[in-house]
């Protein structure tokens, strides 16, 4: 296994709520490692009780399915990216500097990030969407 790709909170939450990012995780799991910064994780679990009461779901059991994502999708402090944050910051500062962890967590691991937000556009990381991550995954 010597891909990487680091997963931003949105794709974060599809893997939750969606069956596309399940199922390539489910399928490429032993060919890709999948990480994350660990503010992720949180944003998620802030996040995601308003979005299941919009939809007039339960939070419970989606929040324990955020536990068991971890187990796939690992989460990384700034001990990993840290020495990143100044360079991150710089590179996404016209866009939104709150994304720098994970930006700064794809350059110490010198691999793209799956997203669907288009500030990591121009940041000179490679960045899939859902639409096509699967080129890289499988590639």
């Amino acid at each position: 296994m010597n891909k990487l790709i680091v997963m931003d909170a949105n794709i974060l939450i599809r893997g939750i709520l969606g069956e596309r990012v399940s199922r390539l995780l489910e399928r490429y799991s032993d060919q890709v490692q999948f990480f994350t910064a660990a503010v992720c994780y949180e944003e998620v679990r802030r996040h995601l009780p308003a979005i299941l009461e919009k939809r007039g779901m339960e939070p419970a059991p989606f929040l324990e399915a955020v536990d068991l994502l971890e187990m796939v999708v690992v989460p990384l402090d700034k001990e990993i990216y840290g020495a990143f944050e100044a360079q991150a910051k710089q590179r996404i500062a016209a866009r939104d500097e709150q994304d720098w962890p994970l930006l700064a967590l794809a350059l110490a691991l010198d691999c793209p990030v799956w997203t669907e937000d288009n500030d990591f556009f121009g940041t000179g990381v490679v960045t899939w969407h859902s639409q096509n991550v699967e080129i890289y995954l499988g590639g």
